[in-house]
């Protein structure tokens, strides 16, 4: 069975939304506000599916400029706990990079793998 929903703003990097804090002695990065915002919004907008297996996950990330990096970490850990259990079911990844100044917005299919 194939699922298909819309989360609607612009996809966060995981990557380029980072920011270092100092715990004790040791410095860590964690998830930039732009991160945290996205994966909140997108914990929210998700359709409730707990789906199980191995999963195939397709997205067309819309950004509002070519700017951002294509990356869709952000999106597959706020998935976690609410669309599947852990992102460790997708085991194919089809992402594409598009632009849409007006309504950014990840456009996502996943479907179960046989």
């Amino acid at each position: 069975m194939t699922h298909s929903f819309t989360i609607l703003g612009e996809p966060a990097s995981k990557s380029n939304s980072r920011r270092l804090v100092r715990s004790g002695n040791h410095v860590r990065p964690i998830k930039g506000a732009k991160a945290l915002k996205y994966a909140s919004d997108v914990h929210q907008q998700a359709p409730q599916l707990m789906l199980e297996g191995n999963l195939k996950f397709s997205a067309t990330l819309f950004y509002a400029s070519l700017r951002p990096d294509l990356d869709a970490s952000v999106l597959l850990d706020a998935l976690q706990g609410k669309t599947y259990a852990n992102d460790r079911q997708i085991k194919e990844i089809h992402l594409i990079h598009a632009v849409d100044r007006k309504n950014p917005r990840a456009e996502i299919v996943i479907e179960r793998m046989e």
